[in-house]
């Protein structure tokens, strides 16, 4: 999914997968952006923020054309911007900072909860490239801020190379596309009618994510995702990745469209 194709100076294509729903799943046009705008960047610059904003449904059936601008390099930080495009035009606006390591001081004042481990839930993924196990709602510690607090533990199925830190954060942003909307769901006052219709549109309307430490996706990673605010049909939600050893090792938010039944 990540091997993109050079299309000409500073332009990648992607291809991705059919999705159940039909269509192309946000977190892949993500992570795909990513990976171009890294390729046009030094190898010993990393990815630490990123944010993305969805423009149009994308369609599965066409190939992805990501145009990359360099904004910016500098001594310790660089800049890009991507245009991801399909025949109808522009599906999504993504912009990435990347950053020399650097040492420094850490602090690391939020902690992963107290929830059950994986081995001990049920599996339910809707893809074979990963694995999920939902945090029962029952076992879901309140938020102290916000409502509708999902959890669930992911990791990518298949080993990956642990030296090629840049296909663990694509992954990351993939996967962190995954629980937002429930969170908006779980915390709309209407909860029962949403989540018991087909009727209800949801859709991400942009997604920022920070990287804190190095992730290995091939392990498990808890995604805890908070609904904070709700208005004019759009949640705002606030999620955190930890290690399964407890490493607090990236944070998103996203705006995500939920309509309700007509």
């Amino acid at each position: 999914m990540f091997d993109l194709v050079p299309h000409g100076a500073d332009t990648f294509v992607g291809t991705g997968p059919r999705y159940p729903w039909g269509g192309l799943y946000g977190g892949q046009i993500v992570a795909q952006a990513l990976r171009a705008a890294s390729s046009t960047v030094e190898p010993d610059l990393l990815v630490h923020s990123l944010r993305a904003y969805y423009i149009r449904r994308g369609d599965h059936a066409e190939p992805v054309r990501y145009e990359v601008d360099r904004i910016r390099n500098g001594r310790s930080f660089a800049t890009r911007r991507v245009i991801a495009r399909q025949a109808v035009g522009a599906i999504l606006n993504l912009e990435a900072s990347f950053q020399r390591s650097e040492s420094s001081a850490e602090v690391w004042p939020t902690s992963m909860p107290d929830v059950p481990r994986p081995d001990e839930l049920d599996e339910s993924s809707w893809s074979d490239d990963f694995e999920r196990c939902f945090v029962p709602e029952v076992a879901t510690p309140r938020p102290a801020i916000g409502a509708g607090r999902m959890m669930a533990w992911i990791r990518v199925t298949a080993p990956l190379d642990g030296r090629d830190d840049l296909l663990h954060r694509c992954w990351l942003a993939y996967l962190s596309d995954d629980l937002p909307c429930d969170a908006v769901r779980r915390a709309h006052p209407d909860r029962v009618r949403l989540e018991a219709t087909d009727d209800a549109f949801a859709a991400s309307l942009d997604h920022s994510v920070w990287f804190h430490a190095p992730p290995r996706v091939d392990r498990w990673h808890l995604y805890d995702v908070t609904c904070l605010a709700y208005a004019g049909g759009r949640g705002l939600t606030l999620g955190h990745v930890f290690g399964i050893d407890g490493a607090h090792v990236a944070t998103f938010a996203q705006e995500a469209l939920v309509r309700e039944p007509r």
